[in-house]
């Protein structure tokens, strides 16, 4: 299965699995759910984080090229190599911090732990 594909399913996975995450602890939830954090609003924002990261990588082939390479590495080595690189181009560090933020943002007001199930997704 080509990479892409396979990113196209392992984000489909995700997403199905966070209505299940959300729809699966809402009878047992004790307040009432945090407006604007719905499984669908979940998803739209980082429908739209994923687009705009899409456009961005394409339309900046070296930093394209740079992720594209850490395929296959390590995650200690692709982590490493993520860091320098960022560290080392503090401009696109800004414009993909830009990006995500929509999606750190949903985190943070909805509670949603970096390490939840759907941490892939957001």
């Amino acid at each position: 299965m080509k990479s892409a594909t396979r990113s196209l399913v392992h984000a489909a996975v995700a997403v199905a699995g966070s209505g299940g995450l959300f729809f699966g602890t809402a009878g047992t939830a004790a307040a009432d759910p945090i407006p604007g954090c719905s499984a669908g609003d979940v998803t739209a924002v980082m429908t739209g984080v994923s687009a705009s990261m899409t456009t961005y990588l394409f339309t900046h082939p070296d930093v394209n090229d740079f992720f594209t390479g850490l395929q296959g590495l390590s995650k200690s080595a692709a982590k490493q190599q993520t860091h320098d690189y960022l560290a080392a181009n503090p401009q696109v560090r800004d414009e993909l911090t830009a990006i995500r933020q929509p999606g750190v943002d949903l985190r943070n007001r909805c509670n949603i732990p970096l390490k939840a199930d759907i941490a892939g997704v957001i």
